[in-house]
């Protein structure tokens, strides 16, 4: 057994620095989609969104998340809220999105978490059209608000 430990000693090591470097790497590349691909859709669409007298917020923590949040037309009170999350700790582009939403101005909020694009790719996610986010997104609202508006609560 002697010297047995110092190699495992040296493989825990080199393990660590394998996970970290693809921590860092993951970040670095969570990031570049928030900026050439997340950001841009979120400001088209919200640009959209003013011709029908509705607001919206982009919010981002960098490394973390990125989110548009759209509020009632003619109201400061958020709607739908979309985010889409880096999981944390995370050795890969493996992305997860929470809605969140109100079905009216005085209702509670709700939380639905799902993976992110589940049809796509790791490896797509930085190809990503900003058209396809911004129907991804429509979908998800228009789901959220026809069901708000159906339901019989």
């Amino acid at each position: 057994m002697g010297d047995d430990w110092k190699a495992n000693l040296a493989a825990y090591f080199e393990e660590t620095r394998i996970i970290q470097s693809s921590q860092r790497e993951t970040l670095e590349n969570f990031d570049q989609f928030c900026e050439f691909v997340a950001e841009p859709a979120f400001e088209s669409l919200g640009e959209e969104l003013e011709q029908f007298n509705i607001r919206s917020h982009i919010r981002r923590i960098k490394g973390r998340s990125i989110a548009l949040q759209i509020n009632f037309p003619g109201s400061r009170i958020d709607n739908f809220t979309y985010i889409i999350l880096l999981p944390r700790n995370s050795l890969e582009l493996k992305l997860r999105l929470l809605i969140k939403g109100r079905a009216g101005m005085r209702s509670a909020l709700q939380s639905i978490e799902e993976p992110f694009l589940p049809e796509l790719e790791q490896a797509d996610v930085l190809k990503l059209e900003k058209s396809d986010l911004i129907q991804d997104l429509i979908e998800h609202l228009r789901s959220f608000n026809f069901s708000a508006l159906t339901s019989p609560e």
